[in-house]
């Protein structure tokens, strides 16, 4: 981002169309002038950081009223670039944003570029690149889940950890340097093996959330699939929680899939009801039975349901993210099995089983505390390979695999060592405004 990282910016810092409220932004040096020649009432350069005060915005040039609004002040190096800063709390409607907008540029303010807010709050130090990677995750978060894990990286939680770790890379470096230098001094060689070992269990238990965040911030696709008037419908709709599809006892009702989006365990997901699966002349029934295998094919989870008050179907071959359902639980059984796990889409039983069962096999056992993007896993991986390295070779030659998997935790944060190209890569899917 070769930007200029002083002159005054500005943009729009709320969604495009209409609302109760609308928020254009100010940052850099001399914001508060720029401010001040846009707004009647208080001057911004007399105010105190953090205060809101009632007034006009208008235009520098002819005076005109562009609308009421409020200001409010942020005094350097508390605000979120660590700059002077200011934001006019509008109305929400497009055409005054935009004359805001206009009236900041013609006062002496540039448009900001995407992320530009966050690159100086990184630039500034009010940020280190992962919690600008937690920014950008929170804008971007549809599940709870991801809120959850990228407020946790907001807050500094996973930078902490990062340089815990850097930390003790870091004094097991000086003591093998030491070991080097003074023999006699240094540091025993199973006490390095052991380090390295703690280090490395830590990086691999971060790895190990790799699926959850991918997970929590794309969601997933769960496919129920069995034969007609199995049940599919009735447990959508349990699942959903209003009725969404619609039930019959006609066999072959769904001709065609059905997508539903729902949230468990803080996960978006999207619940598809397919076909019935059987041997069918109808054509159009049998493209639909084609299709509900192809979309089994390409979920990450399916669920294959059969009714258990009926005779029991021979189940098609399944992913192996895959569970299985007895419906009709609240009817009398034809069949037991303790691979399938029975439900009643009438009375409930059986659904928290069920979705407790959806969320082991999606997310394993934990959930994950962290929400880590694909440069921070990969990252990681580098970590993880210059360690695994480190453990198989003398403590004096330790040294230089040490120092690259230091050089790859240290790029989490971004603090040193850390390319432009990198900067820019985290940056480049913010919003303008951010």
């Amino acid at each position: 981002m070769n930007l200029p990282l002083k002159d005054p910016i500005c943009a729009i810092a709320t969604p495009p169309g209409k609302g109760a409220i609308g928020v254009v932004r100010l940052s850099g040096e001399g914001a508060l002038e720029v401010a001040a020649r846009v707004w009647r009432g208080k001057d911004p350069r007399g105010l105190r950081g953090g205060r809101f005060t009632l007034g006009e915005v208008v235009d520098p040039e002819t005076g005109e009223v562009l609308d009421q609004a409020l200001l409010l002040v942020f005094r350097a190096p508390r605000s979120y670039t660590g700059e002077d800063a200011c934001e006019f709390h509008t109305h929400g409607s497009p055409a005054v944003l935009r004359r805001v907008l206009e009236a900041l540029v013609k006062a002496g303010a540039r448009l900001a570029g995407p992320g530009e807010f966050t690159f100086r709050a990184f630039m500034n130090g009010k940020l280190d690149l992962a919690q600008a990677e937690a920014v950008l995750a929170l804008v971007e978060a549809e599940g709870d889940l991801a809120r959850r894990q990228a407020l946790r990286s907001l807050e500094g939680s996973f930078s902490r950890k990062i340089a815990a770790l850097e930390d003790r890379l870091l004094s097991l470096l000086a003591h093998i340097q030491a070991l080097l230098d003074y023999p006699e001094e240094g540091v025993e060689p199973l006490e390095a093996k052991r380090v390295i070992g703690e280090v490395l269990q830590e990086v691999e238990a971060l790895l190990a959330q790799a699926r959850s965040s991918r997970l929590a911030q794309r969601g997933a696709r769960l496919a129920l699939i069995g034969a007609p008037n199995a049940g599919k419908s009735s447990l959508l709709n349990a699942l959903l929680g209003y009725e969404r599809a619609l039930v019959s006892p006609i066999p072959g009702t769904t001709r065609d899939y059905l997508e539903a989006p729902l949230e468990l365990f803080g996960i978006p997901l999207v619940a598809v009801d397919t076909a019935g699966i059987r041997d069918t002349s109808d054509p159009l029934e049998r493209a639909g039975v084609e299709r509900a295998l192809r979309i089994a094919e390409e979920a990450d989870l399916v669920l294959y349901v059969a009714d258990r008050s009926a005779p029991k179907p021979s189940p098609p071959p399944l992913p192996p993210r895959s569970l299985k359902v007895a419906t009709k639980a609240d009817l009398p059984p034809l069949w037991e099995d303790p691979g399938f796990i029975p439900v009643s889409s009438v009375t409930g039983e059986g659904l928290e089983r069920l979705k407790e069962a959806i969320r082991e096999v999606l997310l394993g056992k934990e959930q994950g505390e962290y929400l880590l993007s694909e440069r921070q896993i990969e990252a990681l991986h580098q970590a993880r390979e210059r360690l695994l390295e480190a453990q198989n070779l003398p403590e004096d030659l330790m040294g230089l695999a040490l120092e690259e998997a230091l050089k790859a935790l240290a790029s989490l944060r971004g603090r040193k060592e850390v390319s432009e190209e990198v900067v820019a890569r985290v940056f480049q899917n913010f919003c303008v405004g951010k």
